[in-house]
């Protein structure tokens, strides 16, 4: 099988423990850029948050997407046309700020550019920040946080040490119910997200876009989030330092992220074809 996408989450797959691209990997895929492959960046980002990455790897100029949100967003680099999104209701808006609240856990969501938090110093928070390259405009009480977020938005995020978040998880899924997605995609993060959204789902959509088959796709990731990806995938590759259902999940398992596991599989899947 040829294969002609692959679908790279970010943090712990395509960068490494700095948040960097390496060298060998960002020339293999470089590579395989050069001979018309696909490279899709998947992630539980905001769009901005993936850009500096999706810039250095120049996906614009080889034609490549962006897949934000954990499945909310699709956008060409090429382009800058939103191929595929989904926001949450603005009527669920309050529950969630106040879900937050009751369990005493930091919340975040996006407008534009920017991060809306609760706190804007919270060590996860900032990490976020840190990571998307996005300012925090700091709204610290509940009441006011509500009265602002009168918009439809991507997702929320509850966030606290994992070690209690995980007892929080189970009480947000059942106040919210089915009708949305809840799932960690860090230990210390929890995401509220529409119902159906995933990183499979979206890339289902995509294909639907671009006419490319599933056969095709190799897709790489190490969490919780990327599962459903990896099952999808004509080829799912776990990153050694996955989580194990990932790694059971998988087809294949690459070299950690800080072993150029993503420059291992452009090169055996894609560079020697």
């Amino acid at each position: 099988m040829e294969y002609k996408i692959i679908v790279l989450d970010l943090d712990g797959t395509l960068t490494n423990r700095d948040k960097v691209v390496t060298p060998r990997t960002k020339e293999a895929l470089m590579k395989a850029q050069d001979m018309g492959k696909i490279v899709v960046l998947a992630s539980g980002r905001p769009t901005p948050g993936v850009m500096p990455l999706a810039r250095e790897l120049k996906l614009g100029e080889h034609g490549g997407y962006i897949l934000s949100f954990n499945g909310g967003m699709i956008v060409s680099c090429k382009t800058g046309e939103t191929v595929f999104s989904s926001q949450l209701p603005v009527e669920i808006n309050e529950k969630v700020m106040d879900l937050a609240a009751e369990h005493r856990v930091d919340i975040m969501t996006y407008e534009g550019d920017k991060i809306i938090a609760s706190n804007a110093s919270y060590q996860y928070i900032a990490l976020e920040s840190r990571v998307c390259h996005m300012e925090v405009k700091e709204i610290s009480q509940v009441e006011d946080m509500k009265q602002y977020v009168t918009f439809p938005v991507p997702k929320f995020i509850l966030t606290d040490d994992g070690d209690y978040l995980v007892t929080v998880e189970p009480k947000v899924k059942a106040a919210l119910g089915k009708n949305y997605s809840v799932y960690r995609s860090d230990p210390y993060y929890l995401e509220v997200l529409p119902k159906g959204i995933d990183k499979a789902r979206s890339l289902e959509r995509f294909l639907e876009v671009t006419g490319y088959r599933r056969e095709e796709m190799i897709a790489c990731g190490d969490g919780y989030n990327d599962l459903s990806m990896i099952r999808f995938a004509g080829l799912g590759v776990a990153m050694e330092n996955g989580v194990l259902p990932v790694r059971q999940a998988a087809d294949y398992i690459t070299l950690s992220n800080n072993d150029d596991g993503v420059a291992h599989v452009v090169e055996k899947f894609m560079l020697s074809f």
